[in-house]
């Protein structure tokens, strides 16, 4: 089954703002990795984020990361940003889960 990729419109200006050389390597890794198996995950491509509510999982790409959440069929992109950043973008933007929830 494939999924549908939906960009939020803060991940579409992170998208924008990547030179175009990382964007189409986003692109592409969204493409394979994202379309049929979102969930899928691997040592050092897709990891699923423990203790999050949202964003649910992350693909990294070279020096850039991917977060995105996915519902029943659709795989929605929350952002894209480099790798020295995404500590900081989770912290922000990430929700965690109640005390006791998994």
């Amino acid at each position: 089954m494939a999924f549908t990729i939906e960009f939020v419109p803060s991940s579409k200006s992170d998208l924008d703002r990547l030179r175009p050389r990382e964007r189409n390597s986003v692109l592409d890794a969204i493409e394979v990795h994202l379309r049929y198996e979102p969930k899928k995950e691997s040592k050092s491509r897709i990891k699923r984020l423990r203790r999050m509510k949202t964003p649910q999982y992350r693909l990294r790409v070279d020096e850039v990361r991917v977060y995105y959440d996915v519902h029943e069929s659709i795989v929605e992109i929350l952002a894209i940003v480099s790798k020295p950043q995404a500590a900081e973008w989770l912290t922000q933007w990430g929700i965690p889960l109640n005390e006791g929830q998994e």
